[in-house]
């Protein structure tokens, strides 16, 4: 951002006559593999710098215990503390309601990555066995048009 804010003020400076059609027209042709590359540090600067303050309790059965940045991809990975339930019945019973909450929650407060085609992946392990009980993808295509 301070790049851009340095170019328009050097820009300003000199009393250079950058047309914004011509401006415009640079930045659509932002070449896709230069995007890519942006957005995997953009990832890994991200998930490194949320890293710094895990394990974090999320609620009273949930803990974030790691992020991780693969390419554009954010990987959260959450311990659940299942209590009595079994591996399998949560499974069974909890993701598709966890699914819709969690993707509703990404599609508002990480629009920016998402409009940018960052990826969100949440893993949830069992908190006793260790084992996945599932996991789920976001992606800008996976929220309603009206939190877009």
């Amino acid at each position: 951002m301070k790049k851009i804010f340095l170019f328009w003020g050097i820009l300003s400076i000199l009393g250079l006559n950058a047309s914004v059609p011509e401006l415009k027209t640079k930045i659509e042709e932002f070449p896709a593999k230069e995007m890519k590359k942006q957005n995997a540090e953009i990832v890994r600067l991200s998930s490194e710098e949320i890293s710094k303050t895990l394990p974090q309790k999320v609620d009273k059965y949930t803990t974030l215990t790691k992020v991780v940045g693969e390419n554009a991809t954010l990987i959260y990975t959450f311990e659940i503390n299942t209590g009595s339930k079994s591996d399998e019945a949560v499974k069974k019973e909890d993701k598709s309601r966890m699914q819709k909450a969690i993707t509703t929650g990404v599609c508002q407060s990480a629009s920016k990555f998402l409009d940018a085609e960052v990826k969100i992946r949440y893993i949830y392990l069992s908190a006793k066995s260790k084992a996945e009980l599932f996991y789920f993808d976001i992606a800008q295509a996976d929220c309603p048009t009206k939190v877009r």
